[in-house]
């Protein structure tokens, strides 16, 4: 037994099924085309981008300003029932003053310097053994007022 000839098919022209020689070289030029427009899309936008030059701006000087001072005079005043416990209230030069027991009526007059433009902070916190009422003036206004009753309760009176 042997074995068939092989022999090659023939092909005929136009038969479904074969790429002519024509449509491929249609096809490598077309890839070659769209090659070339991506790289060409892509490439510019690859490289940095150069800010325009900035303008010239002409130089300004500005004098710092000048804050104007003020003293201003604050009035801390607490009344209530016999004693009050750990009173705290802001000083002069806005440091805290502390007494740990106070007989009833008390006040203290405090000067404090602050900017003309911006408020004074003041604050008393004190503890009761009764009622309490506190009263925080200001250059003669006030500016805050509070009151707290019962044993043991803290009153915070801030401005």
């Amino acid at each position: 037994m042997g074995v068939p000839g092989a022999t090659r098919p023939t092909a005929v022209r136009g038969e479904p099924g074969r790429l002519r020689p024509l449509g491929s070289g249609v096809v490598v030029v077309g890839v070659i085309a769209v090659a070339v427009a991506v790289a060409w899309y892509v490439m510019p936008k690859a490289t940095p981008d150069r800010p325009a030059p900035a303008a010239s701006v002409p130089s300004v000087t500005v004098e710092p300003a000048i804050a104007r001072e003020v003293t201003r005079t604050v009035v801390y005043e607490l009344t209530g029932e016999d004693v009050a416990r750990n009173l705290t209230y802001v000083a002069a030069g806005g440091d805290l003053e502390q007494q740990a027991a106070v007989r009833l009526p008390w006040s203290v007059t405090v000067q404090r310097t602050t900017i003309a433009e911006q408020p004074v902070f003041s604050s008393l916190v004190a503890q009761s053994t009764g009622a309490l009422l506190c009263r925080i003036r200001v250059d003669g206004h006030v500016v805050a007022e509070k009151s707290v009753a019962g044993e043991g309760r803290q009153l915070s009176c801030s401005a």
